[in-house]
């Protein structure tokens, strides 16, 4: 574990020295950066509603359950039943990740509007709302799919978690509105 700490410590100072040294780098390129973060992060949670539809589901034919390992991966163990505190984990997880994606769309969204109010002042505007928009309905699509799988698990979660979850849902889905 130490060395792992030292190595990590050893790359947050290069990524550090690399990002000080790059930031005359186009935008264009920090653009394709936030485009593939949203995108790993858009992907990591569909993995995770596919996690819990498959926790839900239970593993069919395969007489096991998912059982997690400490990297973060799932395989299906063979036992009598899942670990019945893994669904609310996991889908917290989700909601988490669901949360900061949201966060990646509002700043981009963010960055539209301030570009757009610099280009009442001259500066270059790229009015194209396509990718702007394919973000918002890709995380919407996720959204829902996410909701579904935790309604449809609502009793599983019990009567504390589910409406402190729904109210998270509730929160996610209004602010994307409202911006």
């Amino acid at each position: 574990l130490r060395l792992v700490a030292v190595l990590r410590a050893v790359l947050e100072g290069e990524k550090a020295a690399v990002l000080k040294r790059d930031r005359h780098l186009p935008l264009s390129f920090h653009r394709r950066q936030e485009e593939l973060k949203f995108s790993l992060g858009l992907q990591r949670l569909q993995h995770r509603v596919r996690e819990i539809q498959a926790l839900r589901d239970g593993p069919k034919g395969e007489g096991g359950s998912w059982c997690g390992s400490a990297v973060g991966h799932r395989e299906v163990v063979p036992t009598a039943s899942a670990d019945p505190q893994e669904l609310p984990t996991l889908i917290l997880e989700a909601v988490k990740e669901l949360e900061a994606t949201k966060q990646q769309v509002l700043k981009r969204i963010q960055i539209w509007k301030r570009q757009q109010q610099l280009a009442g002042n001259g500066a270059l505007f790229e009015e194209n709302l396509a990718p702007l928009q394919k973000r918002c309905e890709n995380l919407v699509e996720v959204y829902f799919q996410l909701h579904q799988q935790v309604m449809a698990a609502s009793t599983e979660l019990g009567a504390e978690l589910l409406p402190r979850l729904l109210e998270r849902f509730n929160e996610v889905l209004s602010s994307l509105v409202k911006r």
